[in-house]
């Protein structure tokens, strides 16, 4: 954990950030994971933590930690530009809540991450660092690329579909997507209602810290109680038993990942953990059932909710909006506000049949992905990361899988508002199971 070696002083703010931009400057040219850097900016803020930790008077755990910040989410000092032309260089002139939270804890905000367009499916300039042949995944594809090639500490993202736990996995980071609501996104503009704001991080104790520090000043959305648990990482707890979520995404989920995923759950219940599958649950049966029509219903879902602000968009400029999202548009206004409701509908039971299995099973795991990232740029198969955005459910993507040489991720799923428990048994997992499997030194 990065306060760990301020603290110590076997490291300091200013020398971190600067082993920062070091790798920028060498591997920035063709990850391409920044739409912005302000370095003069991120040092002055370097040298200020540096003071404040040689005093022994942090403001906070993440005080001198670099941090990237998705490009749809507000910073007063940088443009937002949503990954689109229509809004390059546009300044808000504010911080969203959660990077306001994040200045005030002395975090250091280097520079806005590339994203997809809108934060949906047309891609940005971001490669995979393993391969930059590759897709690092999207939409959070710059902070899971800027994590993994050691540029930043931690990045904020976004996930409605998958856009934390599929870049996570492609590229080797933790990602995690909290418990719906669990984050103020004021200021964000991703504002669907499956949304989430999460965070892609070098290890899970900087991914709870950056969370935990956002909703101390924070809180969560209006309307929710916001993230919940200790202000440092939760403690070690191994689970009683664990659901496998097979997913759609099996059938296509490539030969390496199956094998990759079948040995995991064998060393997990090695451990002593019981694992449990649809054949041995009926509740688990009729869950996997109804998430079964996740992406699709998902697809429904946003498609009502973005017809405001793309009608707003394509009248502003319909050159700058790519054919895709005016698809989704045209496929948004055939739509009734019948259709919306049934798909609302189908995602209430889907819920309340995963609520079932509350007490019975501790937490869920499947795999972050369908398997290695893609060649190419295209964002990937939702599939496996779809059900807990469905669910509004909190969900951790763990480095400790391999996939044609290439990273695959983990992913465990927790209960409604149950995040700190899902980082318990993350911590667990890796104590007990993949210590020797992780890439990022992540045991926290």
């Amino acid at each position: 954990m990065l306060s760990r070696e301020f603290a110590s002083g076997a490291a300091s703010p200013s020398a971190f950030l600067e082993q920062c931009l070091a790798r920028i400057e060498t591997l920035e040219p063709e990850v391409k994971a920044f739409v912005v850097i302000d370095k003069e900016a991120a040092r002055q803020r370097a040298a200020e933590s540096s003071q404040r930790w040689a005093k022994g008077a942090p403001l906070s755990a993440v005080d001198g930690m670099p941090i990237g910040v998705k490009d749809v989410i507000e910073t007063a000092d940088m443009p937002t530009g949503m990954g689109s032309p229509l809004f390059e260089g546009v300044r808000t002139g504010k911080d969203s809540a959660s990077v306001k939270a994040l200045r005030s804890a002395g975090a250091i905000i280097l520079g806005k991450t590339v994203t997809t367009e809108f934060a949906s499916a047309v891609p940005g300039p971001t490669r995979n660092p393993w391969d930059v042949t590759r897709t690092p995944g999207g939409s959070s594809s710059g902070s899971a690329a800027g994590v993994a090639s050691g540029m930043i500490s931690a990045g904020l993202g976004t996930q409605v579909v998958g856009s934390i736990i599929r870049p996570a996995s492609f590229c080797g980071s933790v990602g995690f997507k909290p418990s719906l609501g669990a984050i103020n996104r004021g200021g964000s503009h991703d504002f669907m209602s499956q949304s989430c704001q999460g965070v892609l991080a070098a290890s899970l104790a900087d991914a709870w810290c950056v969370l935990s520090e956002i909703a101390a000043r924070a809180g969560g959305d209006p309307g929710f109680a916001g993230l919940q648990g200790p202000s440092s990482l939760p403690d070690q707890r191994r689970a009683r038993a664990v659901a496998v979520l097979e997913t759609a995404g099996f059938a296509r989920a490539s030969a390496g990942a199956r094998r990759a995923f079948a040995e995991a759950c064998a060393a997990i219940e090695t451990s002593g953990v019981e694992i449990l599958t649809r054949r041995d649950s009926p509740d688990l049966a009729r869950l996997e059932e109804h998430i079964g029509a996740a992406a699709a219903q998902t697809r429904k879902i946003n498609a009502w909710e973005s017809i405001w602000p793309l009608n707003v968009y394509r009248d502003l400029d319909t050159s700058k909006i790519s054919p895709s999202m005016l698809a989704k548009l045209e496929e948004a206004e055939a739509m009734s506000i019948s259709d919306y409701r049934l798909a609302l509908a189908a995602r209430d039971e889907a819920r309340e049949a995963f609520e079932q299995l509350r007490g019975k099973v501790d937490a869920f795991i499947t795999l972050s992905a369908s398997g290695a990232a893609s060649p190419g740029m295209a964002t990937g198969d939702p599939a496996f990361s779809v059900p807990a955005s469905y669910l509004g459910a909190p969900a951790a993507s763990l480095p400790v899988l391999w996939d044609e040489g290439l990273p695959l991720g983990l992913q465990l799923i927790g209960f409604r508002d149950e995040d700190a428990a899902v980082f318990g048994y993350a911590r667990a997992l890796l104590a007990e199971v993949f210590q020797a499997r992780t890439f990022l030194g992540l045991g926290g």
